[in-house]
């Protein structure tokens, strides 16, 4: 297939390209900048220009495609609501590209958006939408293409993570620096799902070609690590001792980054197993942690 990938030269982008590719697919890689062009080049993938503030430049791309993997996403959670909605319109201009046709369109959540009550497994067959992640606005764009007849599916994130990078607790490691401590609040026992980079590609890739509509998958390797413990590796790590933070002061120590250290959003990939016979195989969180070289990170 003809592939269009937004995100292409991001951190899951640069992982779906290979996975594509070695299956062989042609990849369509939206880029904004030369550099990124010319890394899209070198690895044989076609470069379209495109931004998410131009719907209208990924559509273009979509048009040019077989089937479509939206992997972009502005991680400015500073301004976390305003980019979600951001989010809604792109899904919502690719959905146009391929409505009246088959072509799969493959849009990006999170994990949390399966959570019926907080604290149990997020699951494949729920989708709430009352949910307080401002991510729900992705899932509502996506919903609202299905209703229109488009081929759409979503692939749910967890914390994605390698030696480089861990999702949201990669601003966990500036946090720490900053404030000499790796913290966790109460009594950590709070958890994050985990999936590793590798293994998350090869969903998507399995995604698009089951191009199942209205289908949803949580890219989840790991159901939960307790916070605790992610404090605890950041903390060998940087060498910094481990505390604890009371809730109520939360949102002192951890800026933004509160309105997710104190939450307990597990969540299972029991189905994505079974139907796309998906077996996660990479490293789990606190290997790679442990594994990361921290002195090559910028302080």
């Amino acid at each position: 297939m003809r592939i269009f990938l937004t995100g292409a030269t991001g951190f899951i982008g640069s992982a779906i390209v290979p996975e594509l590719l070695k299956a062989g697919h042609h990849v369509i890689g939206m880029t904004r900048s030369d550099a990124g062009a010319r890394t899209l080049e070198e690895a044989g993938v076609e470069v379209h220009r495109a931004t998410l503030e131009e719907p209208e430049s990924l559509r273009r791309g979509a048009e040019k495609a077989d089937a479509v993997i939206h992997a972009a996403f502005d991680h400015d959670f500073s301004r976390f609501v305003e980019n979600c909605q951001k989010d809604s319109r792109a899904i919502h201009a690719l959905g146009e590209a391929v409505k009246g046709s088959d072509r799969p369109l493959i849009i990006t959540s999170g994990t949390g958006l399966g959570n019926a009550e907080l604290g149990k497994p997020a699951s494949e067959d729920i989708c709430n939408t009352a949910h307080p992640n401002p991510r729900v606005a992705s899932e509502l764009a996506g919903n609202s293409l299905l209703e229109a007849g488009v081929n759409v599916s979503v692939v749910r994130l967890p914390q994605v993570h390698d030696t480089f990078k861990q999702g949201l607790i990669t601003p966990l490691v500036a946090i720490a620096r900053e404030k000499g401590v790796s913290a966790y609040v109460g009594e950590g026992r709070n958890r994050f799902p985990a999936g590793h980079l590798l293994d998350v590609a090869l969903l998507y890739r399995l995604a698009v070609e089951r191009a199942e509509p209205g289908a949803r998958y949580n890219a989840v390797g790991e159901e939960g690590v307790e916070t605790r413990a992610i404090a605890e590796a950041l903390g060998r790590g940087l060498k910094l001792p481990t505390v604890s933070i009371e809730p109520e002061k939360a949102a002192e120590h951890f800026g933004w980054m509160a309105m997710f250290a104190g939450l307990d959003f597990p969540a299972s990939s029991a189905k994505t197993r079974q139907v796309l016979g998906w077996l996660p195989k990479g490293p789990g969180l606190i290997a790679d942690l442990d594994a990361m070289n921290y002195d090559s990170l910028a302080a």
